[in-house]
């Protein structure tokens, strides 16, 4: 996907959900008789605004890193005397929490609508059955076999891959005992089974649970049969066709696609014979694999040639459909539990059991936005949906200059009958800026070690 596209989609994305957030406060800040001088999505120079009938400017930016609804409030200016029935700062302490809580909570609920209409699309999954399993691995040392389905980890249910994946990722930076429930092809009998953890992939940048348990899931293998030859390929010009079977390269069978991946990367610019099968005759060939450099700046030999994928078992597919208000019923739970774990990821990140080096930035973001909609528009929605709980949770923590940190000022003011003394309120905001500040740089500074 080219950059503009990449770059497209991260707008898009951001503007949703600013957007979305940004009209939660604006909504109920109407709702409760508050007048809003300016709905702005993005900062800086305006591009772009009219008013509507009560005299609100609605903005579009220059800068689409965020947005703010801008109300009548006597901290910020004198307000005449005619409209202070109107300032948000004459107005009850529930009225104003309502306010606050209003943004967060529309992003909750744009992901539970997202959630919903992915579900009622109804899906397919698939079930977690172990492919391989590395020696002297947690997944070795658990006794987890090839073929077997892992039912659950922890008590919880792993029915899916997806599930399992989840189900690892809460476990991530943390000692102690990992429990797996197993069943083999063709039973309905479960095996328990222990694996010790010990700060498991805690400092890792780029945790990846299942290559941290030492194990990968099954995957149909890929047929011998090439499903496309490029045109002026090493492999066009040695006389291979579509639909023909590999055999033999310089004599010696090949035990699988993997295997031929690997032959061909390791002999760049170097002839060899290649033997293969169409309709039941055998060839041989000279081909000589292209020298093609990576980005690390590695190179390895292509030829062109690509192989379809065998079928997946009939007994892995998991076939989803629910009707309308089950689905919005999946879409709550998936909210709440995508909720906690993000919770759940920050207090790892505070305590060290996570690496501040999992912590990205508009950049991974907008590589992230770019590929799920090269995926296509499921991909992307489902994008949309976690990206809005991100920004829920994020902007309920307790940090001032955050939603969270004027929530906890006002339930202050609610349990104390007066609010906290101006110079308090200002020392926290200094303090919630420094560390916003501050996450924003980590994770800048990963996202540029990612991308160089």
């Amino acid at each position: 996907m080219s950059l503009l596209q990449t770059i497209f989609w991260f707008i898009l994305a951001l503007g949703v959900l600013v957007t979305i957030h940004e009209f939660g406060h604006y909504y109920v800040a109407r709702r409760c008789g508050i007048k809003v001088l300016r709905f702005s999505v993005g900062f800086g120079k305006v591009l772009y605004s009219w008013r509507n009938r009560e005299g609100t400017e609605f903005a579009v930016a220059a800068l689409p890193l965020g947005g703010y609804v801008k109300m009548l409030d006597e901290r910020e200016g004198e307000v005449a005397e005619h409209e202070k029935h109107l300032a948000f700062t004459q107005k009850p302490v529930l009225s104003r929490i309502a306010v606050v809580v209003a943004g967060p909570l529309a992003n909750f609920i744009l992901a539970v609508l997202l959630y919903w209409f992915l579900t009622l699309q109804g899906y397919n999954e698939l079930s977690a059955v172990v492919g391989k399993v590395e020696p002297g691995t947690v997944a070795a040392e658990a006794g987890l076999e090839p073929g077997q389905r892992i039912v659950a980890v922890d008590g919880q249910p792993t029915p899916t891959r997806q599930a399992l994946i989840q189900q690892l990722l809460n476990r991530l930076g943390e000692s102690g005992e990992m429990h797996f429930r197993v069943q083999y092809p063709g039973s309905d009998l479960s095996y328990e089974s222990v694996a010790e953890l010990n700060n498991w992939l805690r400092g890792d940048a780029e945790p990846n649970p299942l290559e941290g348990l030492g194990l990968s899931l099954y995957y149909p293998p890929i047929k011998l049969v090439l499903s496309v030859v490029q045109a002026d390929s090493p492999a066009a010009k040695a006389g291979l066709q579509k639909g023909d079977k590999l055999i033999a390269a310089d004599g010696e069978n090949i035990a699988d696609w993997d295997a031929w991946v690997d032959y061909v990367k390791a002999r760049a610019n170097q002839t060899f014979t290649v033997s293969y099968e169409r309709e039941g005759e055998l060839f041989d060939a000279q081909i000589t694999p292209a020298l093609v450099t990576l980005e690390d700046g590695s190179t390895i030999g292509r030829v062109g040639v690509a192989a379809s994928q065998s079928s997946w078992p009939k007994e892995m597919i998991i076939k989803r459909q629910y009707g309308f208000v089950q689905s919005f019923v999946v879409a709550v739970d998936k909210t709440w539990e995508q909720s906690k774990f993000v919770l759940v990821s920050l207090k790892k990140l505070i305590v060290g059991q996570i690496s501040t080096k999992n912590l990205s930035g508009p950049l991974t973001i907008a590589k992230v936005a770019g590929d799920s909609a090269k995926a296509g528009w499921q991909q992307y929605i489902s994008l949309l949906a976690l990206l809005s709980v991100f920004l829920g949770v994020m902007n309920l923590l307790p940090i001032p200059v955050l939603d969270g940190g004027h929530l906890l000022y006002y339930v202050i003011e609610l349990v104390k009958g007066s609010p906290l003394p101006d110079r308090v309120q200002l020392w926290g905001y200094q303090i919630g800026m420094v560390m916003v500040l501050g996450i924003m740089v980590v994770a800048l500074y990963n996202d540029v070690v990612r991308l160089f």
